[in-house]
């Protein structure tokens, strides 16, 4: 089939691509040393990730369709949770090699169990219908929550070292890779996530703003 652009240009696409750009608005603030300008951007772009399955299944797909949006929204989740968690771990930390290490760990930890995802998802597909019930692995998301909770905590003095951001990178980066099996988050869960979500945003706003 000719087309005039290369991809599928729909609503269900927009908060996918929502989040990467977030997610790269916030690397180039990591690298201007705005770390809590870029916290706020991975926030975002986790709270995107969150809702653009949901968005996604209201529109009848065809298979091309549904096998571009599992490969569109995992290259973006690497972006988000992935790159950029890299970027503001070596960018904030005072040690760059451990850093250094530390960033590439999570980054290639995501592309594995992304990848991974994609597999299992596809062969899913094709012998199920219905949304997954659960995860392998924890969700690369988790790093948009951690990582902002460790920011208040060090900005505050409570966590005292920027070694914090390299030890929540490497935890949860260890946790892309362990095959433990997580239930899908279903509507009761999704609120619980938002609420904490929002709990964060208020302690960034009170107790992280540098202004």
């Amino acid at each position: 089939m000719n087309r005039r652009i290369i991809g599928y240009y729909n609503y269900t696409v927009v908060l996918t691509y929502l989040g990467m750009i977030s997610a790269c608005i916030g690397m180039f603030l990591a690298i201007d040393h705005k770390l809590w300008l870029s916290l706020w951007c991975l926030m975002v772009a986790g709270l995107c990730d969150m809702f653009d399955g949901t968005v996604a299944s209201t529109k009848p797909r065809d298979e091309n369709q549904k096998r571009f949006g599992i490969q569109i929204d995992s290259l973006c989740d690497l972006v988000g949770f992935g790159v950029l968690p890299g970027v503001i771990v070596y960018t904030v930390s005072e040690n760059k090699l451990t850093s250094a290490v530390t960033a590439v760990f999570i980054t290639l930890a995501a592309v594995i169990r992304l990848a991974y995802f994609n597999v299992l998802e596809e062969n899913r597909q094709k012998e199920e219908t219905g949304h997954r019930k659960s995860y392998l692995g924890v969700p690369v998301t988790t790093i948009a929550l951690l990582l902002p909770i460790v920011y208040v905590l060090n900005v505050n003095g409570i966590l005292t070292s920027t070694y914090c951001y390299q030890i929540a990178a490497a935890v949860v980066g260890i946790g892309f890779l362990t095959p433990v099996y997580i239930k899908k988050p279903q509507l009761i869960g999704k609120i619980a996530i938002v609420v904490l979500g929002l709990m964060e945003a208020v302690a960034m706003v009170f107790f992280g703003n540098p202004s």
